[in-house]
C-alpha cells in the first residue's frame, strides 16, 4: 500500500521558519524539509525512495530494525533484541552472554510473544477529530471527544483495511493521524553475537565515543510455518561510506519534548526527573543484590540492569541539558517570539494557553505528592509481573462490561487481542526474582511517611519483604494455564478468585482509577487542549517546517558522517577492528570486571580479521532513544551502518538539538559481514545478506 498524501515543497514555509540548527530534526515521511536537503546535499527523497525505506523498516518493541532481505530477514541491535534472546535462554543455554548461530533455517528458534511492526500507511484525521468537539465544551470534555472520535475513526480503518490500526497524536495535539500496521507475529532468532563483543566496554563506555560495539541482532519473519516475502527491503552497501557522506536514518524515535513550554522543561528537570532517577538508582541496586547471589541469579536479571543502568546515564543527560544555561536561554527567547504572536491577536485561543498549563503543573505536583495514591509515589509495585498479570485481568473484567468508549483507554476495543494474547503467552518466570521485585515495590509505595490506607490493607502489620513473600509463593499466575483460565472464565472467575495477588489486585485498582481520573480532569485534559492551541498558534507564525517531537513512531533524519570537537581535540569518523583489540589489550581483561575483555572466539579468530575494517562511525544525526537499531542508508537507498547509540553530547537532544556535537553512532554494515564471515564462518547468512 502507498502513503495517501503527497510529498510537499516546503521553500516557502522554510522562509518564515524559526531557526533550524544543521541537520536537526525528526520528519515524518510526510513533511520532509525537501528543498533544505537539496539545497544542502543537491539530494531529496523522491516518493517511490521514501516508501521503499518505510516497507523496508520494521518496528520492535521498544526499538527500530529493518528488512535485509527477500526471505524476512531482520537487521536489529543486540540491545534491542537482548530481551528476546533472554528469554529462550536457560540456565543451561545462555544465548546472550554466548551468542547464538541458527546452523539451519530449521534451527532459527521462535521468540513467544514477539511482534513486530511495518508501516503500510498513515492517514492525517485532525479535521474530523476537531470537528467533534462542540464548541464551548470544558478542557475535559473536549479530551473524551476527541478520544471518542479517534477510537471510531481506529476502527473502522482496522474494519477496511484488516491492518493494526494506531493513533497517533502530533505537535503537543495540533495534528491527529491513524498509521497502519502490519503485525508480524512469527518472530525467529538467527544469529546474536556474544553480549561482551556487542556491549564491548560495558556501562563505562555506554553513550561514550569512539566506540567498538559489534551490536546487532538477526531475527526471522515467517508467515503460515514459512519465511515472510517482505514487499521491499533494503540492499546491502557494496561501497560503503566515507567522511563527509550524507547519511538517511529511518527509525522510531520513542519520545523528545522540544516542543513543550519552558514551564513544563523546568517542572520536569526541577521535580519530576530528580525523583525517577532516584527511584531508578534504587531499583538497580536491589537488582545487582539479587545478581550478587548467583551466576544464575546474574543471568535473569542481566539484560534487565542493562536497561536501568542505561535509562540512569540518559536520564541523566536530560537533566543536563536542561541545565544549560544557553540552550534554555534560546528556548525561552523562541517562546518569547511565539508568545508575542499570539499576544498580537486578541482572538487567539492560545492567549489564555501558558498559563493554564502552568497552573495545571502545579496540580500534577500536589497530585504526585498525595500520599494515598501509592501508584503516584512510585510505579515499582507494578515491576511485579504477577500483579501486572492480576491488573489486567480485573480491569478487563470490569472494562469489558462497558461501552468501549468509556473504557480506559488500554482497554478499548482496538487494544482488547493484543491484552488478552499478552495475559496468555509462557515467559521464563523466576519466584524468587518475582519475590525480590515485589518488595521492592511495596516498600517504594509504602515510602518514609504516613502509610496509606490502601498500603495499610495490603501489607495488614506485616513487612514489604513478608507480604511479598506470601503473596508470591500463594499465588498460580506464573502458569499461562491459569492465567488464561480466569480470562475465560470473565468477571465471575476474577470476584471469586482468592489468589492473592489478584486479591492486592482488587485493592490497588480503585486507588489507581482514583488517582488517574484526578489525573486527566487536572492536568492531562489541560496538557493536551492547550498544547493544541499553542501548536495551532506555531502553524499560524511558521507553517509546517517545525517537526513534531517523536512519539515511537517512523521518521526520517540525515546528516554526514563527521568528527566534532571534544576533549581539546577532533574526534576520529570512524572506528576500526584493529582499535577494538588495542582497546582490549590497553585495559587488560580484568578491567571494571571485564569490561573490556573479549570473547574466546574473538581472540583465536583475530588473525583472520581485516585490523583495517570499519567498525563503528559517527555522524550528524538527530536521535533520540528508540532510535536503537535504525537502518542507516545512502542517497541510493542501500545500508551502510545500523544505529546503536548516540554520544554523551547528545542526550540533551530530548528537549533541544545541538548539532555541533550531537552525533548518532553507527556499526558499519562492513565490520557486520566481516565479523559473520570471519569470526561466525556463516557463509549462508553472508550470501543471502549480499542477494547471492
Amino acid at each position: 500500500m502507498s502513503l495517501r498524501f503527497p510529498l510537499l515543497p516546503l521553500a516557502a514555509a522554510l522562509a518564515c521558519a524559526p531557526l533550524l540548527r544543521a541537520d536537526e530534526g525528526m520528519w515524518t515521511f510526510d513533511n520532509l524539509p525537501a528543498a533544505r536537503m537539496k539545497a544542502d546535499y543537491g539530494f531529496a527523497p523522491d516518493q517511490a525512495w521514501l516508501d521503499h525505506l518505510r516497507l523496508s523498516a520494521v518496528r520492535f518493541p521498544g526499538g527500530s530494525g529493518s528488512f535485509i532481505s527477500a526471505d524476512g530477514l531482520i537487521l536489529t541491535n543486540h540491545h534491542v533484541g537482548r530481551g528476546s534472546v533472554q528469554q529462550i535462554s536457560d540456565k543451561d543455554h545462555d544465548y546472550v552472554k554466548d551468542g547464538f548461530l541458527a546452523a539451519t533455517r530449521a534451527d532459527e528458534k521462535k521468540i513467544p510473544g514477539l511482534e513486530l511492526f511495518t508501516l503500510m500507511a498513515m492517514e492525517n484525521v485532525t479535521t474530523r477529530v476537531n470537528a467533534a468537539v462542540t464548541p464551548g465544551a470544558s478542557d475535559k470534555e473536549a479530551l473524551r471527544l476527541r478520544k471518542a472520535e479517534l477510537e471510531k475513526i481506529q476502527k473502522e480503518i482496522q474494519a477496511r483495511t484488516g491492518l493494526t490500526a494506531e493513533v497517533v497524536t502530533l505537535y503537543q495535539g495540533g495534528e491527529y493521524w491513524i498509521y497502519e500496521y502490519k503485525k508480524h507475529t512469527d518472530i525467529r532468532l538467527v544469529m546474536a553475537p556474544e553480549m561482551q563483543v556487542a556491549f564491548f566496554g560495558g556501562d563505562a563506555d555506554n553513550f561514550t565515543y569512539p566506540r567498538h560495539n559489534l551490536d546487532f541482532t538477526l531475527f526471522r519473519v515467517y508467515e503460515d510455518g514459512k519465511p515472510y516475502h517482505p514487499p521491499q527491503h533494503l540492499t546491502w552497501t557494496k561501497d560503503g561510506v566515507k567522511a563527509g557522506d550524507l547519511t538517511l536514518v529511518a527509525g522510531h524515535p520513542g519520545s523528545t519534548e522540544r516542543l513543550i513550554t519552558s514551564a513544563q522543561m523546568d517542572f520536569a528537570g526541577q521535580f519530576l526527573i530528580p525523583r525517577r532517577l532516584k527511584a531508578l538508582k534504587r531499583q538497580r541496586q536491589m537488582l545487582l543484590d539479587y545478581a550478587a547471589i548467583s551466576p544464575e541469579n546474574r543471568r535473569q536479571v542481566n539484560t534487565q540492569i542493562f536497561g536501568l543502568e542505561n535509562t540512569i546515564k540518559a536520564t541523566t543527560g536530560y537533566v543536563s541539558g536542561l541545565q544549560d544555561p544557553a540552550a534554555m536561554a534560546r528556548i525561552r527567547k523562541a517562546e518569547a517570539d511565539l508568545r508575542a504572536k499570539v499576544a498580537a491577536d486578541p482572538a487567539s485561543p492560545a492567549a489564555g494557553s501558558w498559563a493554564a498549563i502552568e497552573k495545571a503543573l502545579e496540580a500534577h505536583k500536589a497530585l504526585y505528592q498525595d500520599s494515598t495514591a501509592i501508584n503516584a509515589r512510585s510505579g515499582a509495585v507494578f515491576e511485579s509481573s504477577l500483579l501486572g498479570y492480576a491488573l489486567t485481568l480485573v480491569r478487563l473484567a470490569d472494562e469489558s462490561a462497558k461501552p468501549s468508549a468509556q473504557r480506559l483507554e488500554e482497554y478499548r476495543d482496538a487494544n482488547l487481542e493484543g491484552l488478552r494474547k499478552r495475559l496468555t503467552v509462557a515467559r521464563p518466570y523466576y519466584p524468587a526474582l518475582e519475590t525480590a521485585q515485589f518488595a521492592f515495590g511495596l516498600t517504594e509505595a509504602a515510602g518514609d511517611g504516613p502509610v496509606s490506607p490502601v498500603m495499610a490493607g495490603i501489607l495488614a502489620g506485616r513487612t514489604p519483604a513478608a507480604t511479598a513473600k506470601a503473596a508470591v509463593e500463594g499465588s498460580r499466575l506464573g502458569d499461562p494455564a491459569v492465567r488464561k483460565a480466569l480470562l475465560e472464565g470473565g468477571a465471575k472467575a476474577i470476584q471469586e478468585s482468592t489468589d492473592p495477588m489478584i486479591v492486592i489486585a482488587r485493592q490497588v485498582d480503585g486507588a489507581n482509577r482514583e488517582f488517574r481520573k484526578k489525573m486527566e480532569e487536572q492536568v492531562t485534559s489541560v496538557l493536551s487542549e492547550h498544547g493544541g492551541r499553542i501548536a495551532k498558534a506555531r502553524f499560524a507564525a511558521y507553517g509546517k517546517s517545525v517537526y513534531p517531537d517523536a512519539t515511537f513512531t517512523l521518521r526520517l533524519t540525515y546528516g554526514p558522517v563527521a568528527t566534532y570537537p571534544a576533549n581539546g581535540t577532533l574526534i576520529q569518523p570512524f572506528t576500526t577492528f584493529g582499535g577494538m583489540y588495542d582497546r582490549a589489550a590497553a585495559w587488560g581483561p580484568e578491567a571494571e570486571n571485564g569490561a573490556w575483555s573479549l570473547p574466546k572466539r574473538w581472540v583465536e579468530k583475530r588473525s583472520k580479521i581485516n585490523p583495517d575494517t570499519p567498525f563503528v562511525f559517527a555522524h550528524a544525526v538527530d536521535i533520540i532513544g528508540g532510535n536503537s537499531g535504525s537502518p542507516v542508508v545512502d542517497r541510493k537507498g542501500e545500508l551502510i551502518g545500523l544505529i546503536f547509540d548516540g554520544n554523551i553530547e547528545s542526550l540533551p537532544g530530548h528537549f533541544f538539538y545541538d548539532g555541533k556535537v550531537n552525533r548518532g553512532i553507527a556499526v558499519d554494515a562492513r565490520a557486520i559481514l566481516e565479523a559473520l564471515d570471519k569470526v561466525y564462518e556463516a557463509g549462508a547468512l553472508v550470501k543471502e545478506i549480499r542477494g547471492i
